[in-house]
């Protein structure tokens, strides 16, 4: 339940970025905005939030986008129902349901699809956050719940940090360690140092070069460190002789709307490293080196169909 202070501070986050949008606003009311975020811890926590919300809207109006950051809890849950029971009518609408998970947004901290967060968390100790990742982080008692998502924690002492996932918990002792929490998994992948997974059934150490695979709080697998897989960091996407299917379902996570392929395409073959940041760019170099040709029925649209033979 939100207080006064906290309502406060989202309907002031609302009228900030209404006024930004606008165009209007000057160099003196980005310096206001500054200010007031640096104020106080929850108007940076609103503001991001506003910005979390707008970005997961898309193409909607502004207003109708940011109507439900100025509302009580219970009517801003109502407003957010009837737009995903709106998604079936419009392809925008359903756009804007398939990017706004609601656990997602009343997170503390949270990204939008192909956006990337780093956090400093004060003591030296770093929070990258991935694509469409969500996090609800307590700082003072070293405590974080992975909503959803990816994220990777860099701590430079031996003090622990607890990491809740719907899957386990988990203590970082030290070093670095990448989390991802899928619908049904969860992986944790140490790259230096040491992380103790507390499943109901055994605590499993996991040591530098090290991943673990869990499902239904259960440990399924333990695996070697796959180097390529904290590419997103440094804001790539790298594969080595991967399935192109493979490829393209770790690619739709960076990017808004439907990306559809060819059931013929699946098993090409993907050899490269690729800039995520533009996801388009990825598209057409895999066109230019594979037998397949990228059609786009508008730009949240996209199919991969096999290239047609010149006779």
């Amino acid at each position: 339940m939100l207080n006064d202070d906290s309502r406060g501070a989202i309907r002031s986050a609302a009228r900030w970025l209404a006024l930004i949008e606008s165009g209007q606003a000057s160099e003196a009311d980005r310096a206001g905005l500054q200010r007031w975020r640096e104020a106080d811890a929850r108007h940076e926590q609103a503001w991001q939030k506003a910005l979390a919300l707008k970005s997961r809207f898309g193409g909607l109006p502004p207003e109708l986008a940011m109507a439900s950051l100025d509302r009580p809890q219970q009517d801003r849950r109502r407003l957010l129902k009837g737009l995903l029971g709106l998604a079936a009518a419009t392809p925008a609408l359903w756009l804007a349901s398939r990017e706004l998970p609601i656990d997602a947004w009343r997170a503390d901290v949270s990204t939008a699809t192909g956006e990337r967060r780093r956090i400093s968390l004060g003591d030296g100790s770093v929070l990258e956050l991935n694509t469409a990742s969500a996090v609800n982080l307590d700082i003072e008692r070293r405590r974080l719940s992975l909503v959803r998502g990816e994220i990777a924690l860099r701590l430079p002492g031996d003090t622990p940090f607890a990491i809740e996932t719907a899957q386990v918990l988990a203590v970082v002792n030290s070093g670095e360690v990448c989390i991802r929490q899928d619908a049904d998994s969860c992986e944790f992948s140490v790259f230096r140092g040491s992380i103790e997974l507390r499943t109901p059934a055994r605590i499993l150490q996991l040591h530098a070069g090290q991943r673990a695979r869990l499902q239904r709080g259960q440990v399924v697998e333990t695996l070697a460190f796959d180097p390529l897989a904290p590419g997103w960091r440094e804001g790539v996407i790298m594969a080595n002789g991967q399935a192109l299917g493979d490829f393209l379902r770790e690619l739709d996570r960076y990017r808004p709307g439907i990306l559809r392929w060819a059931p013929e395409l699946e098993n090409l073959r993907v050899t490269g490293s690729f800039r995520l940041d533009d996801t388009d760019q990825i598209l057409s170099l895999l066109a230019a080196s594979l037998p397949l040709e990228v059609r786009y029925r508008t730009r949240y649209w996209v199919s991969l169909v096999p290239r047609a033979k010149v006779a």
